[in-house]
C-alpha cells in the first residue's frame, strides 16, 4: 500500500509512553520510528535536519502547549501529518487542535489496532475521529453556530473531503474539473469560517451535516 516506510516521530513527556508506542509500532514493518522526544525543542531541532511523515503528539509537554506546537509545525512543515495522542477528553481541546491542523485525535486508552489504523488513515489524508472522540465532540451542541447553507454540489464535495479524497480524486468522481473542486473547497472554508480540512470536517460532523 505504501511505496516506502511511514516515518514517525513520537513526542511525549512520559518515557513509558514512548516504550509502549515503540513496541506497538515495531510490530509493523511498514512503519519506522525516526525518534522519540520528551520536549518540543528537541523535536523541532530534529525536524530542521530530518524529514518525517507523521508525528504522534501529546498535548502536555514541558516546554510548550501541544496545541500551539501543532499549529507551529504545520506552518513550518505543511506536509507532516499530526495525530494528537492524549488522555484529555475535553471537547474544546480536541476541537482546537483539529483547527490547528491535526489529522486526528486518539485517546491513550485506544487499542494498538486503533492506533495503527489511525496512522494509516492519516497518511491517506483522512480525518481520524473514532467513536469515543466523536461522542465527545457531539456534546454541547448549543455552543455551535447555526449550520451554514451549502449547495447540493458543496455537500457532495464535503462528503468527499470527509472520505479523504484528494482534489483530483473528487474531480474524477464528480466529473468536474480540479479547479471547480478547489473553488467549492474555498467556498466551504469561508462558509464554515475555517482554514483547513480537519476543522471543516469537525464542524460539519458536529452539525450533523455529514
Amino acid at each position: 500500500m505504501y511505496s516506502k516506510k511511514i516515518e514517525i516521530i513520537i513526542l511525549d513527556d512520559h518515557p513509558l509512553v514512548h516504550e509502549g508506542i515503540q513496541h506497538i509500532l515495531q510490530q509493523h514493518s511498514e512503519i519506522e520510528v525516526l525518534g522519540s522526544f520528551i520536549n518540543a525543542e528537541d523535536a523541532l531541532n530534529f525536524l530542521k535536519e530530518n524529514s518525517a511523515d507523521l508525528i504522534l503528539l501529546d498535548i502536555n509537554l514541558p516546554d510548550i502547549n501541544g496545541i500551539e506546537l501543532c499549529k507551529t509545525i504545520k506552518q513550518l512543515y505543511h506536509g507532516i501529518k499530526i495525530i494528537a495522542l492524549s488522555n484529555h477528553n475535553e471537547r474544546l481541546i480536541i476541537a482546537k487542535i483539529l483547527q490547528n491542523g491535526a489529522s486526528g485525535y486518539v485517546l491513550k486508552n485506544a487499542s494498538s489496532k486503533e492506533l495503527i489504523q489511525a496512522i494509516k488513515d492519516a497518511m491517506d489524508g483522512k480525518l481520524i475521529l473514532n467513536d469515543e472522540v466523536q461522542k465527545i465532540l457531539a456534546t454541547a451542541n448549543n455552543e455551535i453556530a447555526e449550520a451554514p447553507h451549502i449547495t447540493r454540489r458543496e455537500k457532495e464535495i464535503l462528503q468527499c473531503i470527509a472520505q479523504g479524497l484528494t482534489t483530483a480524486q473528487i474531480a474524477e468522481k464528480l466529473f468536474i474539473s480540479p479547479l471547480t473542486v478547489e473553488t467549492h473547497r474555498r467556498n466551504l472554508m469561508q462558509k464554515f469560517e475555517v482554514n483547513n480540512a480537519p476543522a471543516l470536517i469537525h464542524i460539519a460532523v458536529e452539525l450533523k451535516m455529514i
